[in-house]
């Protein structure tokens, strides 16, 4: 009969005699658990955080880009060229049945100051639809209205990250602050979004075109349909109004793209699973590595204590107790060392998320099969030596120097 108690206790008896060099032998287990625990962590959170962003735009809600460029035989990217202008986004608005509201949309960064601080942000020239595409709402002051943004008033709305950031202790509704080298006055604070969201200042299109950028052309144009059911719907008559006002004939390329958020949500997440698939299969060759230091080290502690096979055999050991107690030294060494790893792991997670800022939450389903994976490394690759401790000849053992 195997007593399991009196194995266990020496195994860990084992590896606390050589301490420096069980941490060694744990060391490839621990950096593969730990890898493979923070690869599925962060790539967890980092879906969530691009999901919630795009979420946040709205499940109905439509981007239209300007096309891509070609000069001199090289081709841009989607949005290189300027084929977008404000009477696009009006026509929009006024001739598809689907299309609830209609937002252009102008956007560049800029250095603003208050009295001795400053903040670089995203400024935003838009119209007043902007609010109704986005589901946003003022939560001081006001929106600027439709007459400024004819007007090219220079007015701006604020994000609540550059209200803290530049208003500290003071409201900011009245006062005047500079984009770039131009005043603006402040008519509103926007409620709280979350994240990167609220690092923006709003003013009329009309406003950025003449004071920022000097172009007539817009960047793109932000459109919400009547419903999440209609967005297809919506989606083809801006592709047929566009197709014809800019003249493209059947079979040319358009000189525009109409995204649709909800699908590029859906192509988000699968590309952010499959990268987090590759990375964490990629994590898990440490795991191999760490079996083969695991089975490396058995078998020169194998070599180390063949006298105290023989003995042990010469008392009354059978094969299958040699056996069984080099097998579960390795399980051992595997499972402390995966333990260790899932700590390391959650901990370099948590430091990850903390640095960029977002949430890297505890897969259990990760952490259980990194475990279990250092399990069966350390059987699999703790087999051999406990074999070939076991089929020891008791009478070589002995005489073994």
């Amino acid at each position: 009969m195997i007593d399991f108690a009196m194995t266990f206790r020496i195994a860990v008896r084992a590896l606390r005699v050589h301490k420096l060099r069980s941490l060694l032998t744990m060391l490839g287990i621990i950096i593969g658990v730990g890898a493979v625990v923070a690869m599925v962590s962060v790539g967890q959170g980092a879906t969530a955080q691009v999901t919630q962003r795009i979420a946040s735009l709205g499940s109905n809600v439509l981007q239209v880009f300007p096309g891509s460029s070609t000069a001199g035989g090289v081709r841009g990217g989607s949005g290189s060229m300027t084929s977008l202008e404000i009477e696009d986004a009006e026509a929009i608005a006024a001739s598809c049945p689907d299309v609830a509201a209609v937002a252009p949309i102008v956007q560049r960064g800029a250095q603003v100051v208050y009295g001795n601080l400053n903040w670089y942000t995203s400024v935003t020239g838009t119209s007043v639809e902007y609010l109704d595409v986005r589901s946003w709402e003022i939560s001081e002051g006001e929106m600027f209205a439709e007459d400024d943004v004819d007007a090219g008033t220079k007015v701006c709305v604020l994000g609540r990250t550059v209200v803290e950031n530049l208003f500290p202790d003071e409201d900011p509704v009245g006062a005047v602050l500079r984009i770039g080298n131009v005043p603006f006055t402040v008519v509103g604070v926007l409620t709280v979004k979350g994240g990167n969201e609220d690092d923006i200042i709003l003013i009329p299109v009309k406003t950025a075109q003449r004071r920022l950028t000097g172009r007539t052309s817009i960047n793109r144009i932000m459109v919400s349909a009547v419903s999440q059911k209609r967005t297809s719907a919506a989606q083809e008559q801006i592709g047929e109004l566009l197709r014809a006002r800019h003249n493209i004939r059947p079979g040319e390329e358009d000189d525009f793209t109409v995204r649709d958020m909800a699908d590029i949500a859906a192509a988000v997440k699968q590309s952010s699973s499959v990268l987090t698939l590759l990375l964490a299969s990629i994590a898990s060759v440490s795991l191999l590595v760490g079996g083969i230091g695991i089975m490396n080290i058995m078998l020169v502690s194998v070599t180390e204590r063949t006298r105290e096979i023989g003995i042990r055999m010469a008392v009354g050991a059978k094969g299958r107790d040699v056996l069984l107690q080099f097998l579960v030294e390795a399980v051992l060494t595997s499972l402390l060392g995966g333990l260790i790893g899932i700590l390391f792991g959650l901990g370099v997670s948590q430091l990850i998320g903390l640095l960029a800022k977002w949430n890297t939450p505890i897969v259990p389903g990760a952490i259980l099969l990194a475990f279990v994976f250092s399990a069966v490394v350390g059987i699999f690759f703790g087999y051999y030596p406990a074999r070939r401790a076991a089929n020891l000849d008791p009478i070589d053992a002995l005489r073994y120097e």
